[in-house]
């Protein structure tokens, strides 16, 4: 089966893909112009490759689905909802690029970068998650201990041969022996700390959805610091990534603030709140106009 859905313009789907180049390809991954993923769809699993077929002013995607189970017309909308979801189809950048055109560094990145967007996680779970265990660690070393929970715990599809796998649900972490979670590579703490998450999560005394519908960000981050194991760092980076919250920032993050600093304080070493200074300007766009820095420091762009 394959789907075609439009995003608003513009939109660089290579560019945007391009975090996940170096992806397990069991899990998620771009490559050769394709990104693929498993997805939990109505109870079934549903792997995706989504390939783009426009251009950054006309975009269009194109997606071939896979299952092991019939895919309903209910299904199918749910498809394009994820996907959109993944890679923010629906955002208008326009109005990012408008907002933030009196910095001049903003201004140069924007055109330099335009179309790109952040993607996110299908749901805030993964999010949340994902962030749990990057907490205090390098990048490289949070997504090998990503790769082994989801390969532990998630559910798996097998097509053509290939055996694929999806991020794993509340229930199977919330049950999850922590001996078991401490194989993956993690520490005791963050091991208890994904298990006591998912146990609320699962019993619904967190309630992600409901979150992620509160218009108010700052009682969002004060709900998740209460919470055992997700202080304000995690809180921020769990919006960016599964609620699409753009008016936070993660400025504690060691490489959003190298990455400011070296746009803005010439290599210097900065503090979060300095960090969140800076990132005053850009205003609602803070999440979105950091994850530009990111990109742009990763490809070497100067100004």
């Amino acid at each position: 089966m394959r789907l075609k859905i439009t995003a608003v313009r513009p939109f660089d789907f290579g560019l945007t893909a391009m975090i996940f180049s170096n992806g397990d390809k069991e899990i998620r991954r771009y490559e050769s112009g394709v990104y693929w993923q498993v997805l939990r769809v109505g109870g079934k699993l549903v792997l995706v490759f989504v390939t783009f077929v426009g251009t950054v002013e006309k975009p269009i995607l194109s997606v071939e689905v896979k299952s092991d189970g019939l895919i309903s017309g209910v299904d199918k909308r749910v498809i394009v909802e994820t996907v959109c979801s993944l890679f923010n189809l629906g955002l208008n950048l326009n109005e990012f690029y408008e907002d933030v055109k009196s910095d001049g560094v903003m201004l140069s990145l924007t055109r330099r970068l335009r179309g790109l967007r952040s993607p996110s996680t299908p749901s805030v779970f993964e999010a949340l998650i994902d962030s749990i265990i990057e907490q205090q660690i390098s990048l490289a070393v949070a997504r090998r201990i990503e790769g082994r929970v989801v390969k532990t715990f998630g559910d798996s599809l097998e097509d053509e041969g290939e055996i694929y796998y999806a991020f794993p649900t509340s229930q199977s972490l919330a049950v999850a022996p922590v001996k078991r979670l401490r194989e993956c590579s993690l520490s005791l703490r963050k091991a208890e700390y994904i298990k006591s998450v998912s146990g609320l999560v699962e019993k619904g005394d967190l309630d992600l959805g409901a979150l992620k519908d509160c218009q108010d960000s700052d009682e969002i981050v004060r709900e998740l610091d209460r919470v055992r194991g997700i202080g304000v760092w995690t809180a921020e980076l769990t919006m960016v990534r599964g609620m699409q919250r753009f008016d936070v920032i993660p400025a504690d993050d060691l490489g959003v603030k190298r990455c400011i600093s070296h746009y803005y304080c010439g290599d210097g070493k900065i503090s979060g709140e300095e960090a969140r200074m800076i990132a005053k300007k850009w205003g609602r766009w803070k999440g979105l106009a950091s994850f530009y820095l990111i990109v742009a420091r990763s490809l070497g762009i100067e100004i």
